[in-house]
């Protein structure tokens, strides 16, 4: 998409009807000025809407990507429009809670309309008797049971990249792709 040399986008202020009076009957200059009102009509126009380039809701899509590299999210371009929009959006409240069950559970959901139920091992662990044995040393592994909320079913491939985007680099990550919640009636675990 290109915002330069949009034909017949008119010139908010046409040059010509700034020229002083001896030029305003002069057809050369009319016709020069013109061409120039041509050139700068998309720059007065992304100007005068400039603030809605800075909206993820509204800013044209091919800026939208450049102004994720702004907030440091990274979008799918195979992610449908209104995703890639509502992810921007959203993307100072999803570094909030990156590498965090919430965080990722968000994420699932804002991104592939995904439910989720994520089993973390690590963890920390008190006592409050003297010399009472250590926990066990934490499995390393996380733990993504994830189910679709839409109909549609769930790419395990687009689960796992989603869930590797936002866990803690120290953990493992397993995802299981469920048909419904965990718990329901009239579902076999597996």
């Amino acid at each position: 998409m290109t915002r330069a040399a949009v034909p017949g986008l008119p010139s908010p202020h046409p040059i010509g009807d700034l020229l002083p009076a001896l030029f305003a009957d002069d057809d050369f200059a009319q016709r020069f000025t013109a061409g120039l009102d041509t050139v700068l009509a998309p720059v007065f126009s992304t100007l005068d809407n400039l603030p809605a380039y800075l909206q993820p809701r509204l800013a044209p899509p091919d800026f939208l990507d450049w102004l994720a590299s702004w907030v440091a999210v990274e979008t799918d371009p195979a992610w449908p429009l209104e995703v890639r929009r509502a992810v921007v959006g959203r993307a100072v409240e999803l570094h909030r809670w990156r590498g965090t069950r919430r965080g990722l559970a968000e994420r699932l959901r804002l991104v592939l309309g995904a439910g989720a139920e994520i089993v973390d091992g690590g963890g920390a662990a008190w006592s409050t008797t003297a010399g009472a044995a250590l926990p066990p040393a934490p499995s390393g592994e996380l733990l993504v049971r994830a189910w679709p909320l839409r109909g549609a079913a769930l790419d395990e491939d687009q689960v796992l990249a989603v869930v590797r985007a936002g866990c803690p680099v120290h953990l493992t990550c397993r995802v299981e792709i469920l048909p419904g919640p965990p718990g329901l009636p009239g579902r076999t675990e597996g």
